[in-house]
Order: structure tokens, then C-alpha cells, then sequence
């Protein structure tokens, strides 16, 4: 190198002075003082803890985001599955599996993007729905043991009403019609009556008296509601009160007239316990599930406070001709 060449300024190295690297050291520790003194600094750093702490005992959690994630267990399969086969078709294909996802999880987005806009609130359905899957879960928790010995019996006695037996009866019936001989109906009923008086139930003159009926023209061995449910409940309790063994009436239902003629009356009766033993105890175990169902309710109930309106405020507000509240 010359005498007159240079040296570039950037490759001059310049060594510190004892001073100057004295001073960089306070710089940087007041730097840090003052970031120190922070209270955000702080936040941030307790903010980051807490992030930390949560991550490390719900590690599941890190890439999970179950807000929007829609799973189908084997449950959900086994249920589809069985939903399938019980309309009675073979088991499904595998376009068919497709499918049937395909519709689970269209229900399962539509479901849950109507709770993400409240449609679930003040809505009557949803509410009954759901009050009924309380009743089931109140089932569900209600496991009952065996009864006791003798308390079923004793169950039985304090309740064998529950069980009695309706009155049944055997009859055959003539049939005379209002839309066809209209108000004479009841009349030509009772003048066959007096030609029918000491025929048998048999007699070929049964035959021709009357006028054709829609349903049977005998009935046996029928129980007084099914009796009233497809003659009506007035023909039902007249029925039982006639004598057997000849012809009488006339009796009216909801179709016209009658003349009947009881083959036997089988009076109302309650069983012994021995009869029917399995149905009581079905009984025992019904009423024990609706005892636990009111105490469950009870205790539900006790947790809220009831505000209602005033009476008078309550019928003014209802619609003419409606019904007041009880």
C-alpha cells in the first residue's frame, strides 16, 4: 500500500474507549427498569401463565374446537342402523350409509346453527320436548327394587279398584232406521216386539223383522265400554239392566233403534291377587316411578319463584268467549 492510498471508513475499526463502554451498560439497565415498572408488563406475563397452565392439563384441547366440530360415533351408526332395518328393508348399501350420514349431519349443522340464532327460545315445541326428556330422565334414574314381601299384596288392597273387571255381556240385536222409516222408527220397533214375544233368538222370523244393518247383528262376550263405543254409552247401561233370555226394548243408540235379545250378562267382578299377580305388580312399579317423578318435580320446583298475574288482570286480558284459567 502507497503512501497515498486510503482506507474505506467502513473498514476502519474503531476500538472503544473505556468510557464509552462503561456507558453502555447503565443504558441497557435503565431500559429494562423502566420496562419493568410496566403494569402491563406484568398483565401480559400473568396472561401467558394462565394460557400456559390450561394448555398443559388440557392438552386435548390445543386442536380441538368442538364449536365446530361434528362427530358421528358407532352409537350413531348402531342407531341408524336399527332405525333402518325396522322399516323392514334389507340392510343398507353403501350409497345408503352415505346417505344416511349425509342426513345426520345436515340435521346436526341445522340444529345447531338454529341454537347460534336462538330459535330455541320462547318456542312452545322446543320447551314441551324438552320438559317430556326430563319426564324420561326422571324414568330412567327411578331403578326400583323388588317389592318387599307382602307389600305388594297390601299395595293390591289399598288399590284393587284399579283392577275390576267390567261387566260383559252376549246379545243380538234388530235394527231399525230412522233414515228409513224416519219418525216411525221407534214404533215399528215396538210392534215387532210384540211379534217377536216368546221367539227364540234363532227364529227365522228374526229375519225378516227389521231393517239391515252396517256392522254385526250379534255381539259376544263384549265388555260395557267396548258396548258403548259402538252403540253409545246410553245403550251401553240400558243394556246391562235388561233381563236375558228374551226379546226387549226398544233401546236407542246413535244409529236408531234396537230390540235385543241377551244371550248372557257377566256382572262386573274385582279379581283375586292370585289372578293377576304380574299385572300388579306392574301397577306397584308404575305408581312407585310416578312417586319418584313428583318428588324429582318437588325438588325442581322448590328452586324457582312462580310470579303471577292477578286474576282479574288475567280475564280481562283473555279473548271473548274464552276460556278462564284454572
Amino acid at each position: 500500500m502507497t503512501p497515498h492510498d486510503t482506507v474505506p471508513p467502513a473498514a476502519v475499526a474503531v476500538p472503544a474507549t473505556p468510557a464509552a463502554a462503561a456507558g453502555a451498560v447503565p443504558a441497557r439497565s435503565s431500559w429494562a427498569a423502566r420496562l419493568l415498572r410496566e403494569p402491563l408488563v406484568y398483565f401480559l406475563l400473568a396472561g401467558a401463565a394462565m394460557f400456559a397452565a390450561y394448555r398443559w392439563l388440557h392438552p386435548e384441547s390445543a386442536n380441538d374446537d368442538r364449536s365446530n366440530r361434528i362427530v358421528i360415533t358407532d352409537d350413531d351408526l348402531r342407531q341408524m342402523s336399527v332405525e333402518w332395518l325396522a322399516q323392514g328393508r334389507p340392510p343398507p348399501t353403501p350409497e345408503q350409509w352415505r346417505s344416511l350420514v349425509d342426513t345426520k349431519v345436515r340435521e346436526e349443522v341445522l340444529y345447531r346453527e338454529a341454537l347460534t340464532l336462538g330459535l330455541d327460545r320462547d318456542d312452545s315445541i322446543v320447551k314441551r320436548r324438552m320438559a317430556q326428556k326430563m319426564e324420561f330422565l326422571a324414568e330412567d334414574v327411578s331403578s326400583l327394587a323388588e317389592p318387599k314381601p307382602g307389600e305388594l299384596k297390601a299395595w293390591y288392597a289399598a288399590n284393587a279398584s284399579r283392577f275390576a273387571l267390567p261387566p260383559r255381556g252376549s246379545f243380538r240385536h234388530i235394527y231399525f232406521s230412522p233414515d228409513k222409516r224416519g219418525a216411525k222408527a221407534r214404533g215399528d220397533a215396538e210392534r215387532a216386539l210384540e211379534s217377536l214375544h216368546g221367539e227364540p233368538a234363532s227364529s227365522d222370523r228374526v229375519a225378516r223383522v227389521g231393517d239391515p244393518y252396517m256392522f254385526q247383528d250379534y255381539y259376544a262376550d263384549r265388555a260395557a265400554d267396548q258396548i258403548a263405543a259402538q252403540f253409545g254409552p246410553g245403550f251401553a247401561q240400558a243394556l246391562f239392566k235388561l233381563k236375558p233370555g228374551e226379546w226387549t226394548g226398544p233401546i236407542e243408540s246413535g244409529y236408531g233403534w234396537h230390540l235385543v235379545y241377551i244371550d248372557s250378562l257377566t256382572p262386573g267382578r274385582i279379581p283375586s291377587f292370585e289372578e293377576i299377580e304380574p299385572d300388579v305388580k306392574l301397577g306397584w312399579m308404575s305408581a312407585k316411578r310416578e312417586e319418584v317423578r313428583a318428588r324429582m318435580y318437588a325438588d325442581m320446583r322448590a328452586k324457582y319463584e312462580v310470579v303471577l298475574p292477578a286474576m282479574d288482570a288475567a280475564a280481562a286480558k283473555a279473548p271473548a268467549g274464552g276460556t278462564q284459567p284454572r
